[in-house]
């Protein structure tokens, strides 16, 4: 066994089926990784319309979702990878984050991209947490 511990794949209730060969969640000992969240429900369709802050509200209760399975929180969490269409979005994302996030400040790197799996998403975010020891 690594210095890691045991790896554990985790499937989250209430996330869409993964369309490709990934898992929502992977453990790894006190480290927490989670897949790339877009603003889908259940049924894999898309909440929130072209609107971005409405988008990112459901980004992140899919972080919210991730991180509780694996027994994390948003305070747990250290970095995360924000993926956007456009940058002009940047500020409303930030709002509803802060609103998650509230006083802790995760690591952060943000990107602009072309293209989504689907095209009428607007951002995607994955996040890297480690469990209180």
């Amino acid at each position: 066994m690594s210095d890691l511990g045991r790896r554990e794949e985790l499937r989250v209730p209430g996330m869409p089926e993964p369309i490709s060969h990934f898992t929502h969640v992977v453990t790894a000992g006190r480290l927490v990784f989670v897949s790339g969240c877009v603003a889908s429900d259940a049924e894999g369709r898309t909440v929130g319309g072209m609107d971005a802050a409405a988008q990112a509200r459901q980004v992140h209760e899919n972080l919210k979702k991730c991180l509780a399975a694996a027994g994390a929180t948003f305070a747990d969490v250290c970095k995360v990878t924000v993926f956007v269409r456009n940058m002009a979005d940047r500020e409303k994302i930030n709002t509803v984050r802060r609103e998650y996030f509230g006083a802790n400040r995760p690591a952060s790197t943000l990107v602009e991209i072309s293209r989504f799996v689907r095209d009428d998403l607007l951002l995607e975010i994955e996040a890297t947490a480690v469990l209180p020891g």
